[in-house]
């Protein structure tokens, strides 16, 4: 059976777990050799790059602060030497941080710009160098929060409704290039950092389940699988979408 990502080169930031190792599993699943890209979980990134050789893919692990340029450049430096080119950018490296009004700080507000709006517009721009001729797809992990916005979740909303100007900006941008550009937007999702947060059980996560239509959180798997759509030939008529992968939650 042909692989739909066979011959393509990923890189994947913030893959050493949650959403992001789910993607980097499922791309080289596909096919594709995956650059799994950590800040500071060496040991789950390498933990990532050990089940994809194992289940017979290809990858490495590369560490970069996407809110650093040096280091984006390095990372892209290291994806060339690896394997020679680039095919699929997946902007999954985030963070959040919730904050009533009386508690924003300048602080609060620059962190979660830097990664999540900033050091997304930085990878782009560094791996914009690296497509070929045949141009590629940058895939940007967004959130239902861009639109749902909630108490509390000011800085981190705004930064996520930017994500997604941002995508069909760059996606009208880059269209001669044939580099395809897209965001996926996920509901509240089961990940470590889900659970790190606070918000994998009790009152959040059932009043979130039944808000949920489909009447589950979701899971990286959930994400994953459309990453890989659109990381494929089979969305190629496809760019500047938005697309909620949230069990209809909104």
């Amino acid at each position: 059976m042909q692989h739909k990502l066979a011959g393509n080169v990923a890189v994947v930031t913030g893959a050493s777990k949650g959403i992001g190792a789910g993607i980097a599993q499922h791309l080289a699943a596909e096919g594709a050799a995956v650059v799994v890209n950590y800040a500071a979980s060496k040991d789950g990134a390498e933990r990532v790059v050990a089940g994809i050789v194992r289940a017979g893919g290809k990858a490495v692990a590369v560490q970069a602060n996407v809110g650093n340029q040096a280091d984006i450049q390095r990372l892209f430096a290291e994806t060339s030497k690896a394997f020679g080119k680039l095919d699929i950018l997946v902007n999954n490296a985030g963070v959040y941080e919730f904050a009533r009004l009386e508690q924003v700080t300048a602080e609060h507000f620059h962190k979660m710009f830097n990664v999540n709006v900033l050091g997304l517009i930085l990878t782009s721009q560094e791996a914009v160098k690296h497509f070929g001729p045949d141009g590629g797809s940058i895939i940007n992990i967004s959130s239902v929060a861009a639109t749902m916005t909630l108490p509390t979740m000011s800085v981190y909303s705004a930064t996520k409704a930017a994500v997604d100007a941002v995508t069909r900006s760059l996606a009208k941008e880059l269209a001669s290039r044939n580099i395809r550009v897209n965001s996926i937007n996920p509901g509240l999702v089961e990940t470590e950092g889900v659970h790190a947060a606070g918000l994998g059980e009790g009152d959040f996560i059932k009043k979130t389940v039944a808000q949920t239509p489909l009447r589950r959180i979701g899971q990286p798997h959930d994400i994953a699988r459309v990453a890989v759509f659109l990381a494929s030939a089979d969305s190629g008529w496809i760019t500047g979408e938005t697309l909620a992968v949230s069990g209809g939650l909104r």
